[in-house]
């Protein structure tokens, strides 16, 4: 129910729209064929779909017509979290769903892809020739000895061949992972070292900003610093021959070959996607084909309302769980276009001249991008034709309200907004775009469907109206089957469910308003989130603090309100150490090249000493909080900490930046 409180929504679906959505005739037929409520809208919809967690996902695998080559014997064995087991006994493939709609004759000759580069020209490539693509790389991957199992690795732009190399992974059955052209050969091997691959794709270089960017000498690392390596496939993406001793990429797409897709258990691996934590190596997070297909079935097919008729355009790279979301449009038939290049070349506007372009009914970006825009007035409704867009999505951080405000000033005033949060975790959302929902300024329109999604405060109670943790208390089908290299699920354990035992807290504040909808507040720990890209401050510290002249360094990401994100270094000096320009220049460098170069600081300060806990681990999230404002004696517990007596400072100048 509505309370009298509720604001004003900005937006709200018309009643044709409504009826249109797939949603409502989902529940039309889940009321008719399992007795959900056929009344109360989405709301009761989701109510009944976390209170009945087994009959929702059963009704999902229906809805969409699932292909299980073995029939299931339970839907959900086990609830426990971790290890909840779906679809025990079922076996299925992923690839296979993706390619379904080059079944049909009538659409062989559509577009499954549409590739933009910076020239922004729109390439198709037809569902046949994907299918025909697909089938002729996973008998050659399976020519190499690749096994069920087996890891697959691309360091790739976001092309064409990408979306094939996944594709034929799992047709195989072997587990895919990949990383974008512009990470650092270290940031790489901290991710492909943990799962040892055993062929890898690779590019000769990429084009960011109207530049080519050579990275064969990556490349030449990767393969030295990979033993696990029986072939390297060469794209020639800058034009370059093959290296020695690899295979051209041509060669082994040529064939017209029938894809065969090797029949997996539910919860076999897909693929291997990274989210850094704040210590170690970043967590090598492994998802199942059949959990994915199901989540991404329905966040795709249901929430985001996408169909055979739609364009799903989101700016994002191969590094980013997002890349493997965008993917999945085809699994309802969509046309996924894939954007290789810059997000804001050649001007700030570039983004909205390629949903243009594609006819795109779906774009997403980060909020970082349309805060840009903004910034850069920007007139998206005004210069480009942008009819085909039924609706705007952002993530990588909430969206300011000022967000909110000028897409629907400056696109369409009849534009759905959807503000979208999850995580790569689960690779999907736990909250956001909802057809039949109205858009309030601010607010992500709700949880999503079996989703128990939960604020909680410190002894786990439930709060509505109030910041809580983040916390999911049902299983989802694409929760991590597990870390990779974590043998007893230590690690997996101490990620999730440390805090609360039996619920995963995700680590993010949010408040859930009266009326269901969500209000994202940033991270409650110290991963650094920057335009989406999760790095752990660990990666920092390892590359800055390789320099001599720094003694330790402290890292911090802060979420500001006008939707910016600032990411100052603090810097502990060597003795005799000076930070001057040189030594700044050099940190900046070194984040640049070694990770990645949306992790450069924007600001170096030095300090004279890191704070700790007394157990000697620096302490980022009281030091963040400190930065946002909070007093000290709220921020910290004092009894935690080695030297108080450091923390005054950052108390100030957490207070001197909220003075503006």
């Amino acid at each position: 129910m509505t309370s009298a409180s509720t604001p004003q929504p900005l937006w709200s679906p018309g009643p044709d729209r409504i009826a249109a959505a797939r949603i409502t005739a989902f529940q039309a037929w889940v009321a008719e064929r399992f007795g959900a409520p056929a009344d109360g809208g989405y709301p009761a919809l989701h109510r009944w779909s976390v209170d009945e967690l087994d009959t929702f996902w059963q009704a999902v695998a229906e809805w969409f017509d699932v292909r299980f080559t073995t029939p299931y014997e339970s839907v959900l064995a086990d609830r426990a979290m971790p290890g909840a087991r779906w679809f025990t006994g079922a076996t299925l493939n992923y690839a296979e769903h993706a390619l379904r709609a080059a079944e049909d004759p009538a659409r062989a000759d559509e577009a499954a892809l549409l590739h933009v580069d910076e020239t922004h020209e729109a390439v198709p490539v037809t569902w046949a020739e994907l299918r025909r693509q697909v089938g002729a790389l996973s008998a050659e991957l399976r020519a190499l000895g690749v096994r069920p199992g087996d890891r697959v690795s691309g360091y790739l732009p976001n092309i064409p061949e990408a979306v094939t190399a996944l594709l034929a992974t799992a047709a195989v059955g072997a587990v895919w992972t990949s990383c974008a052209p512009d990470f650092g050969a270290r940031s790489v091997l901290d991710r492909f070292q943990q799962v040892e691959p055993v062929v890898l794709f690779t590019v000769d270089g990429y084009r960011y900003g109207g530049k080519e960017h050579d990275r064969r000498d990556t490349v030449a690392e990767l393969r030295a610093e990979l033993p696990s390596l029986r072939a390297v496939v060469h794209i020639p993406l800058l034009g370059t021959d093959a290296p020695e001793g690899t295979l051209a990429w041509s060669e082994l797409t040529a064939a017209a070959t029938e894809p065969v897709f090797e029949a997996v258990p539910f919860d076999h691996p897909l693929w291997v996607l990274y989210s850094s934590g704040t210590t170690g190596l970043p967590k090598a997070i492994v998802q199942s084909q059949g959990g994915i297909l199901l989540e991404h079935l329905k966040q795709l097919g249901l929430h985001c309302d996408l169909g055979p008729e739609d364009r799903f355009f989101w700016y994002t790279s191969t590094g980013w769980m997002m890349w493997n979301f965008l993917v999945s449009g085809l699994l309802t038939g969509t046309t996924v276009v894939l954007y290789d290049g810059s997000p804001g070349y050649p001007d700030t506007g570039a983004q909205w001249r390629i949903a243009e372009r594609t006819k795109a009914t779906l774009y997403g970006t980060s909020a970082a991008y349309v805060m840009a825009c903004r910034k850069a007035e920007v007139h998206p409704g005004r210069d480009f034709d942008l009819s085909s867009v039924k609706c705007v999505a952002t993530t990588g951080s909430p969206l300011p309200p000022d967000g909110f405000r000028w897409l629907h000033d400056e696109v369409a005033e009849d534009l759905w907004i959807a503000s979208v949060s999850g995580g790569t975790d689960v690779c999907s959302c736990f909250a956001g775009a909802v057809p039949t929902l109205p858009v309030h300024i601010g607010e992500l329109q709700a949880a999503c469907l079996g989703t128990d999604l939960q604020a909680w405060d410190p002894s786990g109670k439930p709060l509505v109206g109030e910041v809580g943790e983040l916390v999911v208390t049902n299983p989802m089908p694409s929760m991590p089957i597990h870390f990779w290299n974590d043998p007893d699920g230590s690690r997996y354990r101490d990620s999730y469910f440390e805090m609360f035992p039996g619920a995963w807290r995700h680590g993010d504040w949010i408040t859930i308003t009266d009326h269901g909808s969500v209000v994202i507040h940033g991270r409650s720990d110290s991963t650094l989130n920057r335009q989406g890209v999760r790095m752990g401050s660990a990666d920092i510290y390892e590359a800055v603090e390789r320099l001599p002249e720094i003694k330790e360094s402290l890292v911090i990401g802060l979420e500001e309100p006008n939707g910016g994100y600032w990411m100052p270094l603090f810097v502990h000096l060597a003795p005799g150490a000076t930070l001057d320009d040189d030594l700044r220049a050099r940190v900046k460098t070194t984040i640049r090249e070694q990770l990645s170069p949306r992790h450069v600081p924007d600001e170096i300060i030095e300090v004279p000493a890191i704070p700790h806990t007394l157990t000697g681990k620096r302490i980022e999230v009281p030091v963040k909080r400190l930065l946002q404002g909070t007093p000290l004696a709220k921020a910290v517990n004092a009894g935690s900490v080695d030297n108080l007596d450091l923390l005054p400072f950052y108390e100030e100048l957490g207070r001197t930046r909220a003075q503006g």
